[in-house]
């Protein structure tokens, strides 16, 4: 099943960012416009494949339309697949929480993936891996935003590619300040280490509880 999943999801991942990233990119004249057929969709790709953890551009990032960067973001985000030396939230994760959101919509009580029943546990650490992440992210992005002077897409795609580990950038880094700079290696250590370390811990920790509080249901959204 994890092989499954995470296959499945790396190429629509893959087929997608390619998609929606050369179809913005197509006439923008500082990126794939100027190119011959072949060669846009060849860089399309490539800016969607790399985008994993490669870090490697054929296309200059800064002159990217918003949408594809905030595309770009996404993809970093995610990553590549789980217990890799990619960084990011991993696909696997990603597609977990596609899973558990169906499951909800269609009302179901457990989450069923190809045949399988998802643990409890599981569906927890996805979730609290997913959201630490997230919250990284939005914090070194403010604190660059804070200390430097460049505009929030580009600083948001420094901080997500340095969460993610994937190298690419905007070439604002070396105008950065020190502190962050600093911001940046920190968020590199934790993209590489920290999720994976996280979901460890957690998976390592579980116990049973003796006893159980009464129910109560919150009001959700």
């Amino acid at each position: 099943m994890h092989t499954k999943i995470t296959l499945w999801t790396y190429g629509l991942l893959a087929v997608s960012g390619f998609l929606l990233i050369t179809a913005l990119e197509w006439a923008n004249p500082s990126t794939l416009g100027p190119m011959h057929l072949g060669a846009k969709l060849l860089n399309g790709a490539f800016a969607s494949v790399t985008a994993r953890t490669a870090g490697f551009n054929s296309i200059d990032y800064a002159h990217m339309d918003s949408s594809s960067l905030l595309i770009t973001d996404v993809l970093m985000f995610i990553g590549g697949g789980s217990a890799s030396s990619a960084g990011g939230i991993k696909v696997t994760t990603f597609a977990l929480l596609g899973f558990v959101m169906l499951a909800e919509i269609r009302g179901e009580p457990t989450v069923h993936v190809m045949g399988r029943k998802l643990p409890l546990d599981v569906q927890r650490q996805a979730l609290t891996v997913t959201l630490l992440s997230v919250g990284a992210v939005v914090v070194a992005t403010i604190i660059l935003d804070l200390v430097s002077p460049f505009g929030f897409e580009a600083l948001l795609f420094e901080a997500t590619s340095a969460f993610g580990t994937v190298g690419l950038s905007t070439g604002i880094t070396p105008g950065l300040p020190t502190a962050g700079q600093l911001v940046l290696v920190g968020l590199m250590f934790l993209g590489r280490v920290g999720p994976i370390a996280l979901a460890s811990a957690l998976a390592l920790r579980r116990k049973e509880r003796r006893f159980e509080y009464p129910e109560e249901r919150p009001i959700v959204g």
